[in-house]
């Protein structure tokens, strides 16, 4: 009998540990590429390793900044660049089609040690939203600018414009046909945004969000990408989140805050503080996810849909990337 207890002890701290791994990760910066009905079997093989490859190169351009001494800033941007330069994801080149087929990005940054952040929305011509945002926190009185104003605020500090047609993708071009004709929104797709979180030498934390919206959203709708709170927060000895999903819950709920909220009133880890705010945001009908880093470099990625496009890396470990629920 007492053999028999200590298999069970033994079997149960051995079910706990392995429940919990991602939670014990220790990481410089990770990053998400978007959540929503990502399953197995959905995308073919080659498609994956695609995905894969793109999110291993983010996390390898950021994490050369960090161990040259960069700043966790620079770290975010870097990676989150790379992302809104592919087509695979919903931010800056891969980004999906309004009700008047048009492209309207939204991205925000800040710095956890100063507390500053730049925001912009609804930007068209910019080829890396995250620049424009980068180029607000540093160079601008203000924390959001949105629509011409951006960018023409954006031309003045030299950045990249493109043409419009720069944006286009069949594939995303296609699926907005699909839902007018359907005259009903998407409901079950690839949802959110490309963000990152980093933590630099100096124990600096800061987090980064890019999204092209929604599928056939009107009237200018803004998510919650650009909103302080909503979708990004950074606070030194707190922790940073980068969040993806349904805007409007994000917003209503102000999903990055409440975390650090958790954490920094409540004593919450960050592991508990981020779960119970994912599990609490599915009860009322909001879908999607978030990363984050604590102080501690812990790093989380819950999300209550099938998958989220994920990875993480460390000081001198191999990038880790994953797509589905299971972890895989």
């Amino acid at each position: 009998m007492k053999i028999f207890k200590t298999s069970i002890i033994f079997f149960l701290i051995f079910f706990a540990v392995n429940c919990n791994k991602q939670s014990s990760e220790k990481a410089i910066l990770v990053i998400h590429g978007g959540a929503g009905w990502i399953s197995k079997g959905t995308i073919s093989e080659e498609l994956e390793n695609e995905y894969k490859l793109k999110l291993k190169e983010s996390l390898i351009a950021g994490r050369k900044i960090l161990n040259n001494k960069g700043s966790s800033l620079d770290a975010v941007q870097a990676s989150i660049r790379i992302l809104e330069d592919s087509h695979l994801f919903n931010a800056g080149k891969g980004s999906v089609f309004t009700h008047d087929e048009k492209i309207e990005m939204d991205s925000s940054i800040m710095d956890g040690y100063s507390g500053n952040a730049g925001s912009v929305s609804g930007v068209t011509t910019i080829k890396n939203p995250i620049d424009l945002a980068r180029e607000i926190l540093d160079n601008s009185v203000h924390v959001f600018l949105s629509g011409k104003g951006a960018e023409d605020f954006a031309i003045e500090r030299g950045l990249v414009k493109v043409d419009e047609s720069y944006f286009f993708t069949k594939k995303n071009y296609d699926k907005l046909i699909q839902v007018k004709m359907e005259n009903q929104d998407i409901k079950e797709e690839k949802i959110g945004t490309v963000g990152a979180v980093a933590i630099d030498f100096q124990n600096n934390i800061s987090a980064g969000t890019s999204t092209g919206g929604m599928t056939n959203k009107r009237y200018g709708r803004v998510g919650d990408v650009p909103v302080i709170g909503a979708g990004t927060y950074a606070e030194n000895g707190v922790c940073g989140i980068s969040a993806t999903g349904h805007g409007e819950f994000f917003i209503r709920n102000v999903v990055a805050y409440d975390i650090a909220a958790r954490i920094k009133y409540k004593n919450e880890n960050i592991q508990k503080a981020s779960r119970d705010v994912i599990e609490n945001l599915k009860s009322i009908g909001g879908l999607g996810g978030v990363i984050g880093l604590d102080q501690n470099k812990n790093v989380v990625m819950p999300f209550n849909t099938k998958g989220m496009f994920r990875g993480y890396i460390s000081e001198k470990g191999e990038p880790v990337v994953m797509i589905y629920g299971d972890q895989n």
